[in-house]
């Protein structure tokens, strides 16, 4: 019997070389025959599931939110239930963040994604719809904390979410080593402090 090839394993896997050619080598160097290299397969091989640049890119992109998606599942999964909403905020934060190995090739594929997104219509509607989206979550996560008196009632919940994802401007500062992860976290939890300054613990949790 001839072995099942599973489709979707060999394009995360091919979706994981890409990441290791953007971190190691530079997002100048992403082809499909280099990709095909570090995925160890041949370029032919490789356009059987990508016929494009584009399309590879994409669905690297894509696998890499998926995978970001899931570590912050796993960090809510920690916490308490129901979580108080800044420990949800902390995690959704940090997580955007090169803070360790996973998420830096997180972070960097999504930096390669914007620069293409720059000369790209297409890449560019996938990257803009992704980013509303991730924003609308956060802006939707501080008007409940609001609403819920753990956030003060005078604060403007458009305000504050855009200055909540300014924070991961960060990364350029953590990739090229001007500042120590224990810096960011430190400011992170600073603004989240001034952010939340009713301490109520989250409905339903028992009094410490």
């Amino acid at each position: 019997m001839p072995k099942q090839v599973d489709h979707r394993e060999r394009r995360e896997t091919i979706a994981r070389a890409l990441w290791r050619v953007v971190e190691q080598r530079g997002v100048g160097n992403l082809s499909l025959r280099e990709v095909a290299r570090e995925a160890g397969m041949s370029h032919g091989q490789l356009q059987h599931y990508f016929t494009t640049r584009e399309a590879m890119l994409t669905f690297a992109m894509d696998f890499a939110a998926e995978q970001a998606g899931r570590r912050v599942e796993h960090g809510l999964a920690e916490l308490g239930d129901p979580p108080h909403p800044r420990d949800v905020l902390r995690v959704m934060l940090t997580e955007m963040l090169p803070l360790h190995a996973d998420a830096r090739a997180t972070s960097r594929m999504s930096a390669a994604f914007v620069l293409e997104a720059l000369h790209d219509e297409h890449i560019h509607a996938r990257a803009r719809d992704g980013i509303t989206q991730g924003r609308a979550t956060v802006e939707q996560l501080i008007r409940r904390a609001i609403a819920d008196g753990y956030v003060p009632a005078d604060r403007d919940p458009v305000i504050e979410t855009n200055l909540l994802l300014a924070l991961t401007g960060f990364t350029p500062l953590l990739e090229l080593d001007v500042i120590e992860p224990r810096d960011t976290l430190t400011a992170i939890d600073h603004y989240l402090d001034r952010l939340f300054t009713d301490k109520k613990a989250a409905p339903g949790t028992p009094p410490a």
